[in-house]
């Protein structure tokens, strides 16, 4: 890989797309190969992770750092085993990764939030950088921080809760999930947007980066995008508003939902590609 050049290698997804002995999970992981440097970015929920790693060729142990796009099981439970491979580890993250989060719906709820507490992952040597703001970690690759919710059509999940302990017990209430935190690298070509599951919504995000780099092209858009919650309205409106940005690549994975996914295909063509394990882009 040439030193100019940019190489993200999806490490965990919902599907495999090859070779032989890759493990599917529900989770989202990615390492990004840029300027002599490695991020992992989340980790999935540490069934395959390591494995996957090893059967693409990927060597854990030197990566610069860990960015954790949010605090659910299935982007942080991984954090154990890649600090075994890996510590001292640095984590980037927003503060609020560790809120005690769950899906309710139905009348039933189940937690969804970090199966491991910081006192634990520390413990195993990592370190954690908290980020709030929109941020630059190392020259040309920043973290967004907070993305502020601008349009109407991208609501928050209403099946997602936080416990909190009120003066007669424990309350749930909405979850904001302002944790929702993307990763950007600058490329010659353009920007890589590294979405987690694009909770903030997917336009939003988008919004929130132009801001802050407004002479960017987005080269490519990766990850979970959320649109397997949307309705038709949603998805209709979010395909109005990306034509916008004028991305000029945009893989979608994990949460995208098959369905909604279909319909990206059609309405983007080639644009549009399945991240799943083991797919590569090189920019």
């Amino acid at each position: 890989m040439k030193s100019t050049s940019l190489e993200l290698t999806v490490l965990c997804e919902n599907s495999v797309a090859g070779p032989f002995g890759l493990i599917g999970e529900h989770g989202w992981a990615a390492l990004v190969e840029v300027r002599g440097r490695k991020i992992l970015f989340d980790t999935g929920q540490g069934l395959g992770i390591i494995n996957n790693a090893m059967r693409l060729g990927k060597d854990l142990s030197s990566i610069d750092f860990l960015v954790l796009s949010h605090g659910h099981y299935d982007h942080a439970s991984g954090i154990p085993q890649v600090a075994s491979v890996a510590a001292p580890l640095t984590v980037i993250c927003h503060p609020d990764v560790f809120v005690s989060r769950y899906w309710s719906k139905d009348g039933a709820r189940r937690f969804i939030g970090m199966i491991h507490n910081r006192d634990h992952l520390e413990s195993l040597g990592c370190r954690f950088k908290f980020y709030r703001e929109f941020a630059e970690i190392l020259p040309g690759i920043y973290v967004t921080g907070e993305v502020p919710r601008v349009t109407d059509f991208e609501p928050p999940d209403p099946h997602m809760e936080i416990k909190e302990q009120g003066d007669n017990g424990p309350k749930f209430s909405q979850d904001p999930l302002l944790d929702d935190l993307t990763m950007v690298v600058d490329t010659p070509k353009g920007l890589l947007v590294l979405l987690g599951c694009a909770h903030a919504g997917l336009i939003n995000i988008l919004t929130h980066i132009r801001k802050h780099l407004p002479d960017k092209k987005i080269h490519t858009v990766i990850g979970g995008t959320h649109l397997g919650f949307a309705n038709r309205e949603q998805l209709d409106k979010t395909l109005e508003k990306l034509d916008a940005f004028q991305v000029e690549h945009l893989g979608a994975s994990h949460c995208t939902g098959l369905q909604n996914a279909a319909r990206l295909y059609c309405e983007l063509g080639d644009k549009f590609f399945h991240a799943a394990v083991g797919t590569k882009v090189t920019i």
